[in-house]
């Protein structure tokens, strides 16, 4: 299958992303996002970022790319759904729910879901054999990986077309299977979570944590600035489904996240988390 029309369902940093690769490759995309005004800054973003690439050297004409995107309110039929909304697996469900009675029977559907089992979204829908895990990462135009989940009744045809997918999009897939927090967020977020562990026990500052993580492992960005550009809220949500999906406590929260969290410092998107961006 081409998957030639998208349907991106979630219009935030995530989502506008994935809108805009799929455009980018000359699909056709629908956006949907309840939350009002969402689609509008998810275009916004997107026009700011085809202008960044273009200035670079960037083939794509940003109106180009955005003239292929049309808001739609609400779920239609698509050729490929990519659902990127809030780490909420009752959420998604109902999002899985819906789009397997919009979208026609052949059409795949696929969560851009950093750590909740694809299984659990496959079983409410009527087509578990064409759900999969199709996980960006941020920001979405300039990072190559897609990692490629699939559940235990996804089928070879389905994983095959994704994975031919994800290269036409400039991207590299790395196949998975179905488990919680998946290989990247298994790895990355006891990472995040043991530097959060590094500050409230007053081992050195967020800057200095980041630095020794830069410059000592060669990693592009510290662990906490990352956690930053993420979301802790998102950071605190992946933590908690790897800890009950796996049955460990050493997936429980730091405390100091769940205090930013609560507090509302939820990093970039609010302004401040161990950094201050206003």
């Amino acid at each position: 299958m081409r998957f030639e029309r998208v349907l991106v369902v979630g219009a935030g940093q995530m989502g506008a992303g994935i809108a805009q690769v799929m455009a980018a490759s000359g699909r056709r995309v629908l956006l949907h996002d309840t939350a009002p005004g969402a689609v509008e800054k998810g275009l916004a973003a997107m026009g700011k970022s085809l202008e960044k690439l273009a200035a670079k050297g960037a083939p794509d004409d940003p109106a180009e790319v955005l003239a292929r995107v049309e808001p739609v309110e609400e779920l239609m039929d698509a050729d490929l759904m990519v659902e990127a909304v809030v780490e909420d697996a009752a959420v998604k469900q109902d999002i899985f729910r819906r789009a397997d009675a919009a979208l026609g029977p052949e059409a795949v559907l696929a969560s851009n879901t950093s750590s909740i089992p694809i299984a659990s979204l496959a079983e409410v829908t009527g087509r578990p054999e064409r759900v999969i895990g199709m996980h960006f990462f941020n920001p979405v135009p300039v990072m190559t990986l897609v990692e490629v989940v699939r559940a235990p009744e996804t089928s070879d045809e389905t994983v095959r077309e994704i994975v031919e997918l994800s290269g036409e999009l400039g991207k590299t897939a790395a196949k998975v299977n179905d488990f919680p927090g998946f290989v990247s967020n298994r790895l990355l977020m006891p990472l995040i979570n043991e530097a959060a562990y590094a500050v409230q026990d007053g081992v050195a500052e967020a800057e200095a944590i980041d630095t020794i993580a830069k410059l000592g492992f060669n990693h592009p960005m510290g662990p906490l600035a990352l956690a930053d550009l993420i979301g802790l809220d998102t950071c605190v949500s992946i933590m908690e489904v790897l800890r009950d999906g796996l049955g460990d406590a050493k997936y429980e929260p730091c405390l100091l996240l769940r205090e930013h969290v609560a507090a509302g410092r939820l990093g970039r998107k609010t302004g401040a988390g161990f950094y201050d961006y206003r």
